[in-house]
């Protein structure tokens, strides 16, 4: 029998273990998340993939919120987080200090995310953009890849929080 582990089985680091310990070269920029909701849920999945730091642009709002609070499960003590108004400039110093741009989109060309495993190892960005509109053109004009999941029903698009798991998955099996 394969016995289900409890809780306090699973050997959980502390905030401040996690703190400490070195991150994956991943960053997370959230282009105006609109939904609390999903933005917790950014946060719970950048903890669980050892994210280095998350970058909540426009109008993503911050913690504390309740409703962040709700999904993030804690993790807003965990993560490095940063608000910042404007994506551009951002996503312009971080490009300037070597990270590699990856926005999430549909565009005319992209890389498919089972191919990410072929790109070099390097600081990623990964950007997801709002609900509605998606990555911002300026964001995708100055990324190094557009990053596309393949999709095979009608809808052609997934929740951006549903998005950022399998994602930062792929990324993540590069650095473990």
């Amino acid at each position: 029998m394969n016995k289900k582990l409890k809780l306090w089985e699973l050997n959980r680091i502390s905030n401040q273990e996690f703190k400490s310990q070195e991150k994956f070269p991943i960053t997370v920029v959230l282009d105006s998340i609109r939904s609390l909701t999903n933005v917790g849920t950014f946060f719970r999945t950048c903890d669980a993939f050892n994210v280095d730091k998350i970058y909540l642009c426009g109008i993503t709002a911050e913690p504390p919120h309740r409703e962040i609070q709700k999904t993030a499960l804690g993790a807003t003590e965990s993560v490095d987080w940063e608000h910042r108004g404007s994506i551009v400039d951002l996503i312009k110093e971080l490009k300037a200090s070597g990270k590699k741009i990856c926005s999430i989109e549909q565009t005319e060309e992209t890389t498919l995310l089972q191919d990410v495993k072929n790109l070099p190892n390097e600081h990623y960005v990964l950007v997801f953009g709002n609900e509605v509109n998606g990555v911002d053109q300026d964001a995708i004009d100055l990324s190094d890849y557009i990053i596309e999941i393949p999709q095979f029903g009608t809808k052609h698009s997934l929740n951006v929080s549903v998005c950022a798991g399998i994602v930062m998955w792929e990324f993540g099996k590069k650095f473990i």
